[in-house]
This record gives structure tokens, C-alpha cells and sequence, in this order.
């Protein structure tokens, strides 16, 4: 099936529909990779927000229904990639591979060097994911009390 679908900047009112599905998304990663607290289950619609008003979030929209999201945090030429979220009724569809081309395109017009995002080295479709982007692993950490893998892509 052939899917259409618009990426574009986030905006204060599509805070809810960014917040929800972020919910979803972090409860599924939560259960897959068995971590209960996790910062972006603990996220309220005002930090969503404030997000939207501060960095660069984009979203992902088919049929007017929101059904992706990534964040962008950009200092100089480095930059920090979190809350990617594609709904589960979406994935394999292109929208998260789309989402990354529309970061990629944004970071490189920015002048960003480096892309640094973290995420459960357990959780193997991810980890693919990622991988297939062109981001490698630069390290494992266990500061926050799980393996993460810190992941990064050089411009």
C-alpha cells in the first residue's frame, strides 16, 4: 500500500496529538525493553510544549492524524536527536525514514557536524534502524542503569 504523508515543523497546537503519541510510543519501548522510568514517560503536555517553543520538533502527518515525531536539540555545529516516534499502526511505511532525510536535511542546513542520539542497545529493530541511517555506536553507557548505546552521525 502506497502511504502519503507530509512532514513539517511542529506547532503549539499540535502539542497534544505530539504528546500522545510519544505516550504510546515510550510505554511500547518500556515494555520491550523492560525499563518502567524512563524521562519521556514522565513528560507533561506543558514540557511537550516548551519543547515544540525551544527546539526543532517535526512531525509526521497522515490524513491529518500525527503519526510520527522526532526532536531536535542543535548547539553550534553539534546537535542531540531524542524523542523519535513513529505510531505502531505507521511503522514500515517510510515515515520514520522520512522523518530522519527531513533531519538530516535540517541539521546539515544548520551547519551541524554531529547527530548524537541515545537509545536501549538492547531493542534490536531500533538499533537496525538506526544503523541503516548511517549513525554507529561510539559507546555503551550505564550511567541512567541499562546498557544505551550512544549513537552518532557525522556530517
Amino acid at each position: 500500500m502506497l502511504y502519503s504523508f507530509i512532514i513539517r515543523r511542529a506547532t503549539m497546537e499540535d502539542a497534544p496529538a505530539v504528546f500522545s503519541i510519544l505516550r504510546k510510543a515510550f510505554i511500547e519501548y518500556s515494555k520491550i525493553t523492560g525499563l518502567d522510568n524512563l524521562d519521556a514517560l514522565n513528560e507533561t503536555m506543558d514540557d511537550v510544549r516548551k519543547e515544540i517553543e525551544s527546539k526543532a520538533v517535526y512531525i509526521a502527518v497522515i490524513d491529518n492524524k500525527i503519526v510520527g515525531t522526532v526532536r531536535l536539540d542543535i548547539h553550534g555545529d553539534q546537535a542531540y536527536l531524542s524523542r523519535f516516534a513513529v505510531d505502531s499502526d505507521s511503522r514500515n511505511t517510510g515515515v520514520g525514514k522520512s522523518l530522519m532525510s527531513v533531519v538530516d536535511k535540517h541539521l546539515k542546513e544548520k551547519g551541524v557536524k554531529k547527530v548524537t542520539l541515545h537509545t536501549a542497545s538492547k531493542h534490536g529493530a531500533l538499533m537496525r534502524f538506526y544503523y541503516g541511517r548511517g549513525f554507529y555506536c561510539e559507546a555503551i553507557e550505564t550511567d541512567r542503569g541499562y546498557l544505551r548505546a550512544r549513537l552518532v552521525k557525522e556530517y
